[in-house]
């Protein structure tokens, strides 16, 4: 069942729908109508590349303001906010808009995924290895694959969260 989640000024959008395992599903949807299922280590690719123009604090502490605020429901206030905080960064400002819109969408999925235990901390995980450990974002994309949640859950609270 499609969920639209944010339209953007240039026609693109963000909305859940059914994927492999269920329907929270995160797709960018370009004004052409191609839709696409953006991985971690896509977006982790650009927000270390706008790290090194911004700062990794900058863009790291925007996504803890974001993540704080995340629950297991789309809220259209920090929708907004995500636009607010997007607007310092000038010339990227629709880029960082519709990448911290996808990873909120993601978190509210992991919030919202059964089996889930980490939930939305393994994307903060995630995002803080990429920014502020600056791990090669494939390697933080890749980072839980084998792993179990206890470890996951270890290495989470070792950052202090």
């Amino acid at each position: 069942m499609k969920r639209n989640i944010k339209i953007f000024p240039d026609g693109t959008k963000v909305e859940y729908n059914q994927g492999k395992f269920d329907a929270w599903c995160v797709y960018f949807i370009r004004a052409n109508g191609q839709k696409i299922a953006p991985k971690d280590v896509q977006y982790f690719i650009r927000f270390q590349q706008l790290a090194s123009k911004y700062g990794a604090t900058t863009i790291y502490q925007d996504f803890v303001v974001i993540y704080a605020k995340t629950d297991y429901k789309i809220n259209e206030m920090i929708l907004n906010n995500i636009t607010q905080l997007a607007a310092k960064y000038q010339d990227d400002a629709l880029t960082i808009d519709k990448l911290f819109t996808i990873i909120y969408a993601g978190m509210v999925a992991e919030e919202n995924k059964e089996k889930a235990i980490l939930k939305k901390r393994i994307k903060r995980l995630g995002m803080h290895q990429v920014l502020m450990e600056n791990l090669p974002p494939n390697m933080a994309a890749n980072f839980s694959r084998g792993k179990s949640w206890r470890e996951l859950d270890k290495e989470c609270k070792l950052r202090g969260f």
